[in-house]
């Protein structure tokens, strides 16, 4: 018997299944549509463990999926734009065009030999000028709309580069590439106004619930960030011009104690005239560009300036604090530091005295012993005639007093700041916008799509953006004037191509728009989506926005993109991570051209459970590779023998075992399958393989042994397909392994018709005895009395009588 010969299995299936383009996905097919997508991968050049595993649960998804009638797309695709092409443009001297599609070529092959059923027909590269001019078009149309805007912003800056900083590339506030100290410069970017749908995006999160995990949601909440609260005026001490906090907590503005602004906010330039104090808070600026860690060390400065409560009409010091964010609110907080435990921090370091405005009965009523702030709730004091109120009640009680004061407007505030798209690089798309001298800022005009990256460009890594040495690029016409203009330079950050890809997906070769509506409204929403938990508030908060975006612009009927998420875990070696600093990468090649692709797969899906991590382990996969030669020998030793074998003869009682155990299988893989739970899926045709084994079929029962083998190649097919293949012709069959359909259960042999019955004496059991369902208590007496064990314990003894219960117990009263 030939031995079971990986590479030369999975390459033969592999040729087979391309030349059958057997994962082609049928647009407005009559079956029910189902679509499966993992998140597509850069093209860093070869694909990791981490990607082999994403992959797989998908590809295993899909297959099943196809087995159970539906009409299934499952594409692939690179996110192809992206900083590491630059870098191996002034690294290797390559052109990041010529370095991308290498890598997307190379990873291909690698996800073919691995078996993945993605449709060939469908793959996209963003970096294609076919993709991304419809990604200016959807601009185009937001900004006419008023979704995109153009502002002023800071950027990270290196003064010897001459160049934007991405944050990555930013270490310990010096430049990556040539260690010089990186500044803040403010330039003008481009906007989407994500803003606009913060509580849509918060609202929907409520249709995610059953299909999302809750840990992902919980981070889109926390980072959308809204807050219910108010506006409150701080006048100052001296004139009627007035501060404005935004604050979640007006019941404790009688504790307010001191006042605190943000170095950045641009009052205090205006209103700090000590030159001293002035250059501490650039001081303080440089840090907070540098270190960004405002937890750690909390410093401030007293600004000279006081301000007056609203509550209460005390005086109360403002500071400009290191703490204080210009990105939230308004760049000015109300410092409470009884109630606040980063308030409490800074006025202890500033001897600035703190004010009990909400009490408990467990407390000291002398601030001063206390270790850190009071938080819960309890009852105002010190807060006038609010005195004796619970605290949440007071909150609106307060707010409503100061409103009719015209001091203070309830309100709501967000975390969820505009996405700044700006990419002040090459590898991207271009911005479609020009500069005109007569009319303005306006869109390049439709018909004048892609705008196409110049491909004779000098990449330095110095002096600014790229395109904007390139004078053919920068050069244009405006369309509306004709007039002489200048093009934009800045590129889309990457994140916007991977916001609509899914859609591109349902018709990638459409070129009359954006995509074909009518294919979209067919395969959307993707029914199951798959990627790593980290993506949870970039990506997958993105994805949902453009989805309402290009709603509102008449391009889609959904609001919400995918329908199911599944965050698998990270695979790990040595209990971290795998990454090439540490040392612990495993090649997926290396395991595919020893073991095959079949082995890798099987061990990915049995090492855990799809959302937990896996650790890494040589054991587990030569374990693997041991169980798909068992596989392999099992039906190869009777392949022969069953292939003409006719299901004949009695349901004997060994028969009916064989069939309550595959149907137990099927039962078990298949609820396994449909709920995620591939390890133990995995787990019980392994089981079942080892029952195979034992059983040592008759002549008379080669039919019914050839039907387990049918029905164990099946339904290991999703996990192994290439060894399913080969182990289905082996079985005598010249079609294809996945033209069948997936067994069913059959009930009648679901359960056994054996039971065993516990036999016990005065109460106590003293052992079990197997016997066929429904059997009289006078077999079962008999069962009884023939049992070693039980006669062991009947010595000496009269037995005065039996109660029996039927299939579960006879007691043996003595």
């Amino acid at each position: 018997m030939e031995k079971y010969n990986p590479s030369v299995i999975e390459k033969k299936w592999q040729e087979i299944w391309d030349k059958l383009n057997l994962n082609k996905a049928v647009d407005f097919d009559e079956k029910p549509k189902y679509y499966c997508l993992e998140m597509f991968p850069y093209p860093s050049g070869k694909i990791h463990m981490g990607h082999v595993r994403n992959y797989t649960i998908g590809d295993v998804i899909a297959r099943f999926k196809r087995y159970t009638g539906y009409n299934v797309l499952h594409p692939i695709g690179f996110d192809a734009f992206g900083l590491p092409a630059e870098n191996a443009a002034i690294n290797a001297k390559i052109h990041p065009a010529k370095w991308t599609y290498a890598n997307m070529d190379y990873m291909l092959s690698q996800l073919q030999k691995l078996g993945f059923s993605y449709d060939k027909d469908r793959i996209i590269a963003t970096c294609d000028p076919k993709y991304y001019k419809w990604e200016q078009k959807i601009f185009i149309e937001m900004f006419k709309r008023g979704m995109a805007y153009r502002k002023e912003s800071e950027v990270n800056f290196c003064p010897h580069c001459q160049t934007v900083l991405a944050n990555e590339q930013v270490e310990d506030g010096k430049c990556w590439r040539c260690d010089s100290e990186v500044v803040k410069k403010t330039i003008f970017s481009w906007y989407f106004k994500i803003t606009d749908y913060a509580d849509e995006l918060l609202e929907d999160i409520k249709l995610l619930e059953q299909g999302w995990p809750s840990r992902v949601l919980s981070q889109q909440i926390n980072w959308i960030g809204k807050s219910e609260g108010a506006f409150i005026k701080f006048k100052f001490e001296k004139s009627d011009e007035y501060l404005e906090v935004f604050t979640t907590r007006p019941d404790t503005l009688f504790g307010v104690t001191f006042v605190s602004i943000s170095p950045k906010h641009p009052k205090v330039k205006e209103i700090v005239k000590d030159k001293n104090i002035l250059d501490y808070v650039e001081k303080m600026i440089v840090d907070l560009d540098i270190k960004k860690d405002y937890d750690k060390e909390k410093d401030g400065i007293y600004s000279g300036i006081n301000l007056v409560n609203p509550a209460n009409g005390e005086i109360v010091p403002l500071y400009i604090a290191n703490f204080v964010l210009m990105e939230y609110g308004t760049g000015v907080v109300m410092g409470v530091p009884a109630h606040d435990q980063r308030d409490f921090e800074f006025a202890t370091k500033f001897n600035i005295p703190k004010k009990i405005v909400i009490y408990r009965e467990d407390l000291s009523k002398d601030v001063t012993t206390w270790k850190s702030s009071f938080v819960d709730s309890g009852f105002l004091v010190n807060s006038g005639e609010f005195n004796g109120l619970q605290n949440e009640l007071a909150k609106e009680k307060i707010v409503e007093h100061l409103a009719s004061k015209n001091l203070a407007r309830k309100a709501y505030q967000y975390k969820l700041r505009d996405w700044n798209v700006s990419r002040q690089r090459y590898w991207g798309a271009p911005i479609p916008i020009i500069y005109c001298p007569n009319c303005g800022v306006v869109t390049e005009s439709i018909e004048n799509l892609p705008v196409e990256l110049p491909e004779n460009v000098e990449i330095t890594g110095f002096g600014g953006s790229p395109l904007a040495k390139v004078e053919s690029f920068v050069n244009t016409t405006c369309p509306i004037c004709g007039a002489k203009a200048k093009r934009e330079t800045d590129t889309f950050d990457t994140f916007v191509e991977s916001s609509w890809y899914f859609l591109r997906y349902c018709s990638p070769d459409y070129d009359k728009d954006i995509f074909d509506k009518q294919k979209v409204k067919y395969w959307m929403d993707v029914d199951q989506y798959i990627g790593g938990i980290e993506h949870a508030v970039m990506h997958l908060l993105y994805a949902r926005y453009f989805t309402k975006v290009l709603r509102d612009l008449g391009y889609v009927e959904s609001s919400e993109p995918f329908k199911r998420l599944l965050t698998q875990g990270m695979v790990i070696k040595d209990g971290a991570k795998m990454s090439k600093s540490k040392g612990n990468v495993v090649d997926p090649d290396d395991i595919v051209n020893t073991y095959g692709a079949d082995t890798a797969r099987l061990f990915i899906l049995f090492a855990a459970p799809v959302d937990k991590d896996l650790e890494w382990s040589d054991e587990g996969i030569e374990g693997s590779f041991r169980f798909l030669n068992r596989l392999y020998r099992l039906i190869a030793n009777y392949a022969f023998k069953v292939k003409d074998a006719p299901l004949q003869g009695t349901l004997t009682p060994r028969i009916k075992e064989l069939l309550y155990e595959i149907n137990s299988c099927v039962q078990k893989v298949t609820n396994d399958i449909e709920n995620y739970h591939f390890n133990t899926a995995i787990a019980k045709l392994m089981e079942f393989v080892n029952f195979l084994y034992s059983f040592n079929p008759e002549e008379d029962e080669l039919g019914y042994f050839k039907e387990a083998l049918e029905k164990l190649t099946i339904m290991a097919s999703p996990f192994v397909p290439h060894l399913a293949c080969e182990l289905w012709e082996m079985l005598g069959h010249s079609e294809i392994v996945f033209s069948q359909s997936w067994p069913k259960v059959e009930l009648e042999y679901a359960t056994k018709d054996t039971v065993k019955i516990a036999i016990t004496i005065n109460g106590k059991l003293r052992d079990t005895v197997e016997t066929t369902k429904d059997a009289d208590q006078k077999e079962v007496e008999k069962l009884a009395l023939n049992s070693e064990k039980v006669k062991k314990h009947l010595e000496g003894k009269e037995i005065k009588k039996y109660v029996y219960v039927k299939n579960k117990i006879l007691n043996i009263i003595v």
